[in-house]
């Protein structure tokens, strides 16, 4: 029987899914602390940005028909190592992606219940979330399938409410000056590291083409449908908090909560605290699910040793859920919401380079199927996406630098060790 593949419409809500999290809630008061006023054309450099990379995958996905994503794409251009290098950085992604939804989580919270706002306590309610998460895993309950639509719908509803009703109470007096004295390019890149992590899930969209019917035409098409309402959604929420906030908005852990409040009163401030919590919670909860399954599958193409394999009575890879865990926990207590979205962004490089600098290579080397979608205008957006990133990456905090790339260096000796002990099949096979 074939399988029933994707239509532009269900590809196009997948996305708007995938992207829209606890970033938009949560960083909107991070991004005017950076830059001030103009955190507003943040959001528009960082959809030019998104999109240059987005359709970078597309066309990697259109190119094969296996499962494998960035590192698929980085083995097939740049040899087994750098394969290797971007799988196993996938999965560490992933847990600092659920400690970081964790803490935030938390950081929601405190909008109804301020004792949360303590950072002590906040680190302590964090653990037992990544706790009870890891424990009810080991179960094999699955309850995410239940909450995908809740939560998609939980989300949008206080977002096109505050966009809609938001603008008839923003006082553009709260944009002047629209940019604010002495800005430099660190505090710039801060902002924008800030603003790209409410658009992280996007490089879902084009691993998914191999899904979709007639990838060539809807590929571009959802990514455009998807991104450009998204940004736009951002742009508002972030004019909308800069217009009922004003300074006050470089000050608040909920922004938007915040915001909402100003003009819809209590009722307001607690609509939108419940549709982030919902939100957050369904991501809690996919994240604890998807992140140890993405160490087993790597252990399984022999990139991480094969106890990570081992299944439990109900059929849980438990070795991965047990160390993904412990991994998540100590992420969760060493920074904050903030601290841990940046970080985030930075180890997300790791996956997003390699694959722009894969278009190119493929383009020429491949004996693969040719792809069914073409990134247009030649290398302009491959080259534009790599540079960009460069540029950010190189006005980064060292210790977000390191944090976010350091894993690189810490798991590169494991690949010598694997690679005498362990048939890496998956890799091997495509030589």
């Amino acid at each position: 029987m074939n399988k029933q593949k994707w239509d532009l419409k269900t590809i196009v809500l997948y996305g708007i899914n995938s992207v829209i999290g606890s970033g938009i809630f949560l960083l909107p008061g991070s991004a005017y602390k950076s830059i001030g006023a103009s955190s507003v054309f943040a959001y528009l450099f960082v959809f030019a940005l998104v999109m240059s990379i987005a359709l970078c995958f597309a066309e990697c996905a259109s190119r094969f028909e296996e499962s494998g994503g960035p590192y698929l794409y980085s083995r097939k251009a740049f040899g087994n190592f750098i394969g290797y290098e971007v799988g196993v950085m996938k999965w560490i992604v992933s847990i600092i992606a659920w400690a970081a939804m964790a803490v935030g989580f938390v950081t929601a919270m405190s909008a109804i219940y301020p004792p949360l706002a303590d950072p002590l306590t906040r680190k302590m309610v964090s653990a037992v979330i990544i706790i009870v998460l890891s424990i009810v895993n080991l179960y094999g309950v699955n309850i995410m399938a239940y909450l995908n639509n809740i939560s998609t719908v939980a989300k949008l509803i206080p977002l096109l409410i505050f966009v809609i009703g938001g603008l008839f109470f923003t006082k553009l007096a709260n944009f002047t000056p629209l940019m604010p004295e002495n800005i430099s390019s660190s505090s710039i890149a801060t902002a924008i590291i800030v603003v790209f992590y409410a658009f992280t899930g996007f490089e879902n969209i084009g691993i998914a083409a191999g899904d979709m019917e007639n990838p060539k035409v809807n590929v571009p098409k959802a990514l455009i449908i998807s991104m450009t309402f998204v940004s736009v959604v951002y742009f508002f929420v972030q004019f909308n908090c800069v217009g009922t906030l004003g300074n006050t908005l470089g000050n608040t852990s909920t922004p938007v909560s915040d915001a909402m409040g100003t003009f819809l009163g209590s009722s307001g401030k607690l609509l939108v605290t419940i549709g982030t919590l919902i939100s957050i919670g369904g991501i809690n909860i996919a994240g604890s699910f998807n992140t140890p399954r993405c160490a087993s599958s790597l252990a399984e193409g022999g990139l991480l040793p094969t106890c990570f394999c081992k299944r439990n009575s109900h059929n849980v890879p438990y070795i991965a859920v047990l160390i993904t865990g412990v991994l998540s926990l100590i992420l969760a207590f060493s920074g904050s919401f903030v601290e841990l979205a940046a970080i985030s962004v930075v180890s997300r490089f790791t996956q997003y380079i390699p694959t722009c600098l894969a278009v190119p290579f493929l383009r020429k080397g491949s004996t693969e199927a040719t792809s069914s979608f073409r990134v247009p205008g030649g290398y302009f957006f491959p080259v534009l996406a790599v540079v960009v990133s460069v540029w950010l990456l190189a006005n980064t905090d060292s210790f977000k630098l390191l944090a976010g790339l350091g894993g690189l260096i810490v798991i590169a000796p494991l690949y010598f060790l694997m690679h005498k002990k362990v048939n890496i099949s998956v890799l091997d096979e495509t030589k």
